[in-house]
């Protein structure tokens, strides 16, 4: 198969024009138009719809897209390894970040360590949600992610690496902030707010795609309680502000808490009555192994975990 063709019908099905995908490849218009007949006629399918707006895929032209994906990574991926065979790893490897996790404290020490041990490799962080860093690992277009869940998910393999209570931050109450407490591991002196106290505090908490928001959501339906949600934020920065600003309390897990907040100046309690609890997982593809840079990234991503563990011991 002539993987040029498979670029060529990749570029069209992003652009959503045969033209656009023409002015972007540098070719022309005619010579797209016969690749993507030869195409056609090697898989005996139609594989996109034409019309006056564009093009778009059939569901054969979105299998074929998923795979050409796949087949064009593996391509890149065996030129980097045979280039830099006898080596140090290198090539370019990424990396998924769940928003509002630990992975936003270990994601600065990561990118440190990968350059420090690795500096042929370019690391490429995202931080986006669980459901769309999944599909790009099913895809081919990440290689791997930390992420809340612990599965299952057809396509993604979990590899569960910690479990983590969720504390109510910002809200005031009879707790010292988490500064001025005697305690010294994850949550220790910090106090404790049932769910039942929970349902006055105005709640600032991602939407409802993110892991967070539907675990807090779960635990209020089966306490027969409605969680008192003031405002959607999916920026960490804006959430920041606006907790530091007395808008409302947030919810997240110890680790995350302190990756992103000063949580010496705020109050911080454990909820409990029940606890809430998330799982974090660091996921990879279940379709294909990980390549020499993608797998040196992931046990340095390990050590990180590690370490950030005796460090709170």
């Amino acid at each position: 198969m002539d993987t040029r063709r498979l670029y060529s019908f990749i570029k069209i099905i992003d652009a959503g024009s045969i033209t656009r995908a023409a002015d972007i490849l540098h070719i022309a218009q005619p010579a797209l138009s016969q690749q993507l007949s030869a195409l056609e006629a090697q898989f005996g399918q139609q594989l996109l719809i034409r019309s006056k707006r564009g093009v778009a895929p059939t569901e054969a032209g979105r299998a074929l897209y998923r795979h050409a994906q796949l087949i064009l990574r593996q391509v890149d991926l065996a030129h980097a390894a045979v280039g830099v065979s006898g080596r140090a790893p290198a090539g370019s490897v990424s990396v998924g970040l769940a928003p509002y996790s630990l992975g936003a404290a270990l994601a600065l020490p990561l990118l440190k360590s990968v350059r420090e041990r690795y500096p042929d490799i370019l690391l490429h962080i995202n931080e986006n949600f669980g459901g769309v860093i999944s599909e790009a690992i099913m895809t081919g277009r990440m290689d791997m992610a930390f992420i809340y869940g612990a599965g299952p998910l057809r396509g993604v393999q979990f590899e569960p690496l910690r479990t983590e209570d969720l504390f109510l931050i910002g809200a005031p109450g009879g707790t010292a902030p988490a500064g001025e407490s005697d305690g010294e591991g994850e949550g220790e002196g910090e106090g404790e707010v049932s769910l039942e106290e929970l349902k006055d505090v105005p709640l600032l908490l991602p939407s409802r795609i993110h892991t967070i928001r539907q675990v807090v959501e779960t635990a209020f339906q089966q306490a027969s309680l409605e969680p008192k949600v003031v405002g959607e934020v999916e920026s960490a920065l804006t959430l920041v502000n606006a907790v530091d600003a007395g808008l409302g309390a947030t919810v997240l897990p110890w680790s995350a808490a302190q990756a992103i907040l000063d949580v010496r100046s705020l109050p911080v309690r454990r909820i409990v009555d029940p606890t809430i609890q998330v799982k974090l997982s660091l996921v990879t593809s279940d379709n294909q192994p990980l390549s020499e840079p993608a797998l040196a990234v992931h046990d340095l991503f390990l050590e990180l975990i590690a370490a950030f563990d005796k460090d709170r011991q």
